[in-house]
């Protein structure tokens, strides 16, 4: 009888990734050419022996698909000729696979990934001195892990050693991750189609929530909630530590601790997305934990709400970047004026800054494999970027109001923040995190009928 097939998830569609390596390679060719050194991320110890749950490093997978531990993509693109897409990873090993699970191993590696050659992450240290004599540059990002350093310099010596041999180590060291962050800012179908997924897994989690928040619950009961539809759904994490903020915690940006008990009359803010296939999800709701919006807290989520469609309008190609924000903060100034939170004209309030008082952050940021994913802002000239189609980001304003002598004692403690996530179309925007409950009518209808139970 044959043994069963180990039980795995079954391999991504490999293409997208043997295209990135491919756009990657001519890109060091148009540039003279060289060999990218990409490692995946260490494991980390979380305590004694026992570690934090693995996750690739993202620049890594954008170009392996890989999930490994142990793993390094090498690719040599000479400045002419054929280059060579090569993979080092951890080898079979039939005892560590019964305690700590399945590996590929280099050769079935190789043909699941569609790499031309891998090799054992043993032999790389042997590998390296040849893989980078004789190469007009090395592309590597120095400085982001101290071992991986020392590893390349390591080689380059061993290189520079057998110069009498005729053999020349790269005269240039090139950054990497610069090259791969314009190339990831733009997302490809298959990376458009695992944000649609996971920002509709998220949708569903912010629904659950909400029908679960009740008086008297604590914030970690409706985190649960949150991880539980993640996990269900078939996101492996969090994208990043959720925020459940009832009440004055709303107005601390990246509270996390998540342990105070829901009281009625306040706002409960959640900013949680999941994490599908390597890729992040990010949705802020922000909802009365009683089921109603009252007075003020109206006010100020209809004023919020207002400032989001205004920056969703620039949302869209030839805008720049920078004027989804500049939307937002129009009408959220004026709206502080109008409450009595701030005094003076619309233009002084712009001019001097004094809104960030009450909304001190961007509008929102790039958003793919990171949650604050990579790709410059502003151009080598100083100006903020043009959107273009493919590009993914969050549209996020927010009102954060502490209580203060100056302020109307009715909107103390009121934190509003309302986030989507926002594809760049060729015609405009598609809203990726789509029917998630955001106006005041949809938000208290699925609070009534869940309270209704």
């Amino acid at each position: 009888m044959n043994a069963p097939e180990t039980l795995r998830r079954p391999n991504p569609d490999t293409a997208p990734f043997v295209a990135r390596r491919a756009a990657l390679a001519a890109r060091m060719q148009a540039a003279g050419g060289g060999v990218a050194i990409v490692p995946t991320a260490p494991e980390r110890a979380r305590n004694r022996d026992t570690g934090f749950p693995y996750r690739h490093d993202s620049y890594f997978y954008y170009l392996s698909a890989f999930t490994e531990p142990e793993a390094v993509v090498v690719l040599v693109a000479p400045a002419s000729g054929e280059g060579r897409s090569i993979l080092f990873c951890r080898p079979k090993h039939e005892e560590r696979e019964i305690w700590d699970g399945f590996r590929y191993g280099p050769p079935a590696a190789s043909e699941a990934f569609g790499f031309d050659e891998a090799y054992s992450i043993e032999e790389l240290t042997e590998r390296l001195p040849e893989l980078i004599g004789n190469q007009a540059s090395l592309w590597y990002s120095l400085g982001h892990d101290a071992q991986w350093d020392k590893t390349i310099t390591d080689a380059l010596n061993a290189v520079r050693a057998n110069s009498r041999a005729g053999v020349r180590a790269p005269e240039t060291v090139r950054d990497v991750r610069a090259v791969l962050d314009e190339m990831r800012v733009r997302k490809d179908a298959s990376e458009v189609d695992t944000m649609r997924r996971a920002a509709q897994i998220s949708r569903r989690a912010h629904q659950r929530a909400m029908r679960a928040t009740r008086p008297g619950r604590f914030e970690y009961e409706i985190e649960a909630e949150l991880l539980h539809e993640f996990r269900r759904c078939g996101s492996a994490a969090p994208a990043y530590t959720s925020i459940v903020a009832g009440g004055a915690n709303a107005c601390v940006l990246h509270y996390i601790a998540n342990d105070c008990r829901l009281r009625d009359g306040d706002l409960l803010l959640i900013d949680a997305g999941c994490e599908l296939d390597g890729y992040a999800s990010d949705i802020t709701r922000t909802f009365p934990v009683s089921g109603r919006f009252s007075g003020a807290q109206r006010d100020i989520y209809e004023l919020v709400l207002a400032s989001q469609y205004a920056a969703l309008a620039e949302a869209q190609p030839g805008r720049t970047y920078d004027q989804t924000h500049d939307a937002a903060v129009k009408v959220l100034a004026q709206g502080m004026l109008d409450f009595g939170l701030l005094h003076g004209s619309l233009d002084e309030v712009l001019e001097t800054g004094s809104y960030r008082r009450f909304y001190m952050h961007r509008t929102g940021h790039w958003l793919g494999m990171d949650v604050h994913d990579a790709g410059e802002y502003k151009t080598a000239d100083g100006q903020w970027r043009a959107l273009e189609e493919g590009m993914v980001i969050t549209i996020e304003p927010g009102c954060y109001i502490r209580p203060g002598d100056d302020v109307p004692e009715a909107f103390w403690n009121i934190g509003v923040r309302i986030e989507d996530d926002v594809l760049i179309t060729a015609e405009g925007h598609e809203i990726l995190t789509e029917g998630t409950p955001k106006t005041i009518a949809e938000i208290e209808s699925v609070m009534h009928d869940a309270h209704a139970i």
